[in-house]
């Protein structure tokens, strides 16, 4: 297996826990081991990044400078991140960057300067994974208790939390 080069995360119930329409850095909250596990991938020279969708811009029920002030406390938190990809748009916009479309895998691994096929999509849901698999990267779901056992059953690789995900691609199983 090629190894990772890149490993892109999925934002809410991976990195974070998720807040809908937070607009207040104050109430972002890591996942457990989050900053460890990027830390440690760091470490090893790998790429680390974020591809989100984010509907709630276009909604109009969080501003884009609000975002970024999220985002900003994400990196506080956990440490900086070398590329965030974010889809502002909503659900029927029709847009190839919106998850499970492969957008915003194919513009992070253009900008971190990586094929796709050197990068891991690290998530909670299917569609994070089917996005992975539609850009021809890999992916790991790392299931939270909302997560549909549909999309447990369709992963191609299910680590038990962002440690283990973490283990899997620095071994080289991811």
């Amino acid at each position: 297996m090629i190894p990772a080069r890149a490993v892109l995360f999925d934002r809410d119930d991976t990195l974070i826990v998720d807040r809908p329409a937070n607009r207040d850095p104050e109430l972002v909250q890591p996942m457990p081991g989050a900053r460890e596990a990027l830390r440690r991938l760091r470490a090893h020279g790998v790429r680390v990044g974020v591809v989100t969708n984010q509907p709630v811009v276009d909604e109009g029920l969080v501003l884009w400078e609000e975002l970024l002030l999220v985002h900003d406390r994400v990196e506080e938190l956990v440490g900086r991140f070398d590329m965030w990809s974010v889809c502002p748009h909503r659900r029927d916009a029709g847009c190839g960057c919106r998850k499970p479309a492969p957008g915003l895998v194919h513009r992070s691994a253009l900008g971190l300067g990586v094929q796709p096929r050197h990068c891991v999509v690290v998530g909670d849901i299917g569609s994070d994974m089917a996005a992975a698999r539609a850009a021809g990267a890999r992916g790991v779901l790392v299931p939270t208790a909302r997560t549909p056992v549909k999309a447990i059953r369709d992963a191609p690789l299910v680590a038990m939390d962002l440690l283990d995900a973490t283990d899997k691609v620095l071994s080289g199983s991811a």
